[in-house]
């Protein structure tokens, strides 16, 4: 996949450990080997994304195969759709969902992610793969250059996504349905708000060949209770009642819930 300049679009080249563009614009590639392609006036705050703590967390939650379900609806997705690489996975994470995807699929894989410590986390794992800090607001990836970028629990940008698809790339979204984790919610909130989620949006320039719902149980128990919690957007919301009332839960059997949806591009 061809990288591109955010700054000014002109493609990328690696020497000496620097990735510059034809302007002279430089940029770092880390000792642990990603890439960051995030300029400061791209940043939202000084350490953006996840923290270490959040992705250290998350890694040892997926790795005990609590998730795998979902991992294998991609896959199946994968094949029943011929999808092709180059996969980019927007907001990658530790890399463990996209990394099982592209081995499946024999694929070039680029993932980025706006957090640092996400992508030199997967890039320290998956040797390889092409690891990027970068935002999904403006892809550093030439037009064309994917047969299939996945959002997994991430962001959706459609004018991006279209741009860097090739023609007839696909597109895999997974969301969080309305009932995903009702066990841990009732832990960690006085009550149980259910709001009206859109599981299955249009996404402009896409069109929707199938949704996909993957709901699966499954039982944490110990320090898993705690990683589960912190691979959440409820890490940010919970109340320090809710954290003491999960600090006393030693076992949680709970739910997830979600949807994969399948788009290609227009």
């Amino acid at each position: 996949m061809e990288l591109i300049c955010p700054l000014c679009g002109l493609p990328l080249k690696i020497e000496n450990k620097t990735c510059r563009c034809g302007n002279g614009h430089s940029f770092d590639v880390a000792r642990q080997g990603y890439i960051h392609l995030l300029p400061v006036q791209n940043k939202r705050s000084l350490h953006p994304g996840d923290t270490r703590e959040q992705v250290l967390s998350r890694r040892a939650f997926l790795e005990a195969g609590f998730y795998q379900p979902i991992a294998n609806a991609l896959m199946q997705a994968a094949t029943a759709f011929s999808a092709s690489g180059p996969i980019l996975d927007v907001g990658c994470g530790e890399g463990w969902y996209s990394a099982q995807l592209a081995a499946s699929m024999d694929a070039e894989l680029v993932g980025f992610d706006i957090s640092k410590e996400a992508v030199r986390c997967a890039a320290a794992k998956y040797k390889g793969a092409t690891w990027l800090c970068a935002s999904a607001a403006n892809i550093p990836a030439a037009d064309g250059s994917a047969g299939l970028v996945t959002s997994l629990f991430a962001l959706t940008m459609p004018e991006e996504f279209h741009r860097v698809l090739n023609e007839n790339g696909l597109f895999f979204q997974v969301l969080a349905a309305q009932d995903h984790l009702l066990g841990l919610k009732s832990i960690i909130y006085p009550q149980l708000l259910l709001k009206e989620k859109d599981s299955v949006p249009d996404v402009p320039g896409f069109d929707l060949l199938e949704s996909r719902p993957i709901r699966f149980a499954f039982t944490v128990e110990g320090s898993q209770v705690q990683n589960l919690l912190s691979m959440t957007p409820h890490v940010y919301r919970i109340s320090k009642e809710g954290a003491a009332c999960l600090a006393e839960t030693q076992s949680l059997t709970d739910t997830a819930s979600c949807v994969l949806n399948i788009y290609r591009r227009r």
